[in-house]
């Protein structure tokens, strides 16, 4: 009669190398989770801007734009914003924190709507680039894992449920102000 071997424990990395990792996806991880927090959002809110008169025929000579004048044009806020940002830091090493890191978030959350706007607009154009297509493909599924390992996270979790109870305490306030 023939045992068979007892079963090999999981294959786990090293504790330097998960350490390294993690001081690189998690900080990855915050940024994405702002992304994805205000992508949709401030992208319909640009939207909106999109259609007031005067602005239309803007949406319609970005959707128009060939590959790579779309790729151009996706890459130009961030370009925009660099200078800045490279300011609201002078302003922070001169010893206006409070400036400064507003001027960084304020330029966070623009940037954001500006480039969710933009790719929206230009994402037929950009994935006829084959190179394109196959990167944000690569992106998406690996954006998806890593926020999948996030929201599987204690701290994650422990954040949802506060969430949950906080919005419950929300609508029972509102609820007992709104009986009178």
């Amino acid at each position: 009669m023939h045992s068979s071997p007892p079963p090999r424990p999981p294959h786990r990395k090293p504790f330097w190398r998960r350490f390294v990792r993690g001081l690189w996806e998690w900080p990855l991880a915050a940024l994405i989770l702002f992304e994805e927090w205000g992508w949709e959002p401030l992208q319909r809110a640009m939207a909106r801007i999109g259609q007031w008169p005067g602005f239309r025929w803007i949406g319609r000579w970005i959707e128009s734009l060939p590959p790579y004048g779309a790729l151009a044009l996706f890459a130009l806020p961030t370009l925009a914003l660099l200078p800045v940002k490279l300011l609201a830091l002078f302003a922070i090493s001169r010893g206006h924190a409070l400036l400064g890191t507003l001027v960084i978030v304020a330029a966070k959350v623009a940037g954001t709507a500006i480039v969710a706007r933009l790719f929206t607009l230009t994402q037929p154009a950009l994935m006829r680039l084959a190179w394109f297509a196959r990167n944000y493909a690569r992106w998406t599924v690996f954006k998806e894992r890593l926020l999948a390992q996030v929201r599987a996270s204690r701290p994650w979790r422990a954040a949802r449920v506060v969430k949950r109870r906080m919005g419950r305490w929300v609508r029972l306030l509102k609820r007992w102000l709104s009986r009178d």
